[in-house]
C-alpha cells in the first residue's frame, strides 16, 4: 500500500510539473489543434486548443474579459497558443498584475488550468 501511494504522490508531482509551464513546440504556425492566426494570441477553454477560443491581435490587454466570452463566464484557461514574434508574458489579475507564466513565439501548450489569464502582454 505505500508503494502504492508513493507512486500517486510521484505521479501527481510530475504531473504539476509539466503542467506549470506551457509545452513548447519548434514550429513557426500554430498546430492543427491549436487554431490561431498567425500574429495572434490565443487562449482556450480547454487542453491542447480545445473549447473555446479568445484571440488576440494586440500586443497587450489589460483585460482579457473585455472580449473574452468564457473568461467572464469565469471559466480557467487550460491551453495557449502564441503566433507574436516576441514572448508573451501573462498575468491571473487585470492591469499587469500577478505574473504567472510566459510562452515564446510560435510555441504554445496546456497549462495547470486552475487559473485564468486575466491581462498579457510581450516581453
Amino acid at each position: 500500500m505505500r508503494r502504492i501511494a508513493a507512486l500517486a504522490a510521484a505521479g501527481f508531482s510530475l504531473a504539476v510539473v509539466l503542467g506549470s509551464a506551457p509545452l513548447a513546440t519548434a514550429t513557426e504556425s500554430a498546430p492543427a489543434a491549436y487554431t490561431c492566426n498567425s500574429g495572434n494570441f490565443c487562449i482556450y477553454s480547454d487542453w491542447n486548443g480545445g473549447g473555446e477560443r479568445c484571440e488576440f491581435s494586440e500586443s497587450q490587454k489589460a483585460n482579457t474579459a473585455d472580449n473574452c466570452g468564457f473568461i467572464q463566464r469565469g471559466a480557467n484557461v487550460r491551453s495557449v497558443w502564441n503566433g507574436k514574434n516576441n514572448r508573451v508574458q501573462y498575468y491571473t489579475q487585470t492591469n499587469y498584475n500577478a505574473r504567472v507564466g510566459s510562452t515564446p513565439g510560435g510555441a504554445g501548450g496546456n497549462l495547470m488550468g486552475n487559473y485564468q489569464i486575466r491581462s498579457f502582454k510581450k516581453q
